[in-house]
């Protein structure tokens, strides 16, 4: 012990033990700063075995999607013997490193993440990869040199999506997305944007609009396009906050779907088949993206540091609001 005193004083001092001298607390307290130490409540309370716990970070734990990929990383973890810990981003950078920094605290065997739609700086991840805590992203990614990941076809969903819209009487074909950093939008433009270059469709850049994902800004933003005189005949959204805006948008504007404005959205298929018309819908293996991405969890926890990059096909479920009559 570089004090020279034993671990039970340096546990007395970190809790301010008045048995404890103050000059010795000070000099406990400055080499674990220096270490980096955190205490981890886990082993407090429980000091004959410590738990098996994983950190899950979402950025919106309401929706469909990401309630059904935690469900699937509950359900791989349970097989193992581990437990999890969910925290919700809010899809802000500021939360989102916070609930890593909790994570690291509490000492959890690793995480899952999705990034939040307002991170480009990844260094409290970069902390994560020199400390060697085990890490898997899926949907939303960033430095997969360093991290496992699991994510969908986003790419390829959209481009037979898109080629769907124009086989069905669409020409001029709008894209509603997210922030233009996220890989995930990224993806799904590009396979929008291949399949009207295949189609030697000319692309309008009025006809996309990539910004915040909120409903009421994707509302805006959708019924401002609808009001132009060359207006979208369909309209392919990112995901299911920004389909429902749209769909709404397109009512708001008193056109018919599909006959004025067809739809195919990212989404929830559950949530799709309610609505009316039933939307045609782009829909994520969510429970098994949440499995694959456990999956690859453990295999790092279990001494596997080869970084893996998993693909879970999405599935586009024709139904009313894309084929024009």
């Amino acid at each position: 012990m570089e004090l020279g005193v034993s671990i039970a004083t340096v546990s007395r001092a970190l809790r301010n033990s008045p048995e404890i001298g103050l000059d010795m607390q000070r000099r406990v307290k400055e080499l674990a700063k220096k270490l980096n130490y955190r205490p981890n409540p886990f082993a407090q309370s429980l000091r004959k075995e410590a738990p098996k716990v994983i950190g899950v970070v979402v950025p919106n734990l309401v929706t469909h999607y990401y309630a059904a990929v935690l469900d699937g990383i509950e359900a791989e973890a349970r097989k193992s013997g581990y437990s999890i810990i969910s925290t919700n981003s809010h899809e802000s950078f500021e939360d989102e490193a916070q609930a890593i920094d909790n994570f690291i605290s509490l000492h959890v065997e690793g995480i899952i993440a999705c990034l939040a739609q307002n991170t480009t700086d990844y260094s409290h991840f970069e902390e994560i990869a020199q400390m060697g805590i085990p890490l898997v992203f899926f949907g939303r990614t960033c430095l997969t040199d360093k991290f496992s990941s699991v994510t969908a076809n986003g790419d390829e969903a959209a481009q037979i999506a898109t080629q769907h819209l124009i086989d069905t009487g669409s020409r001029r074909i709008a894209f509603i997305g997210g922030p233009n950093h996220l890989d995930m939008v990224k993806r799904r433009k590009h396979g929008y944007l291949e399949a009207l270059r295949e189609n030697n469709i000319p692309i309008d850049r009025e006809l996309v609009a990539c910004d915040k994902i909120d409903y009421e800004v994707a509302l805006h933003v959708t019924e401002e396009m609808l009001k132009r005189d060359n207006r979208p005949d369909a309209i392919l959204a990112f995901n299911d906050i920004i389909t429902f805006a749209a769909f709404t948008a397109i009512k708001n504007c008193n056109l018919r779907i599909p006959e004025d404005v067809a739809l195919i959205g990212f989404t929830d298929d559950q949530h799709a088949a309610y609505v009316t018309p039933r939307m045609s819908a782009i829909v994520d293996q969510s429970f098994k993206m949440g499995v694959k991405a456990c999956e690859l969890l453990l295999r790092n926890i279990n001494g596997d540091e080869k970084v893996y990059k998993a693909i879970v096909p999405q599935q586009l479920v024709i139904r009313d609001t894309s084929a024009k009559r």
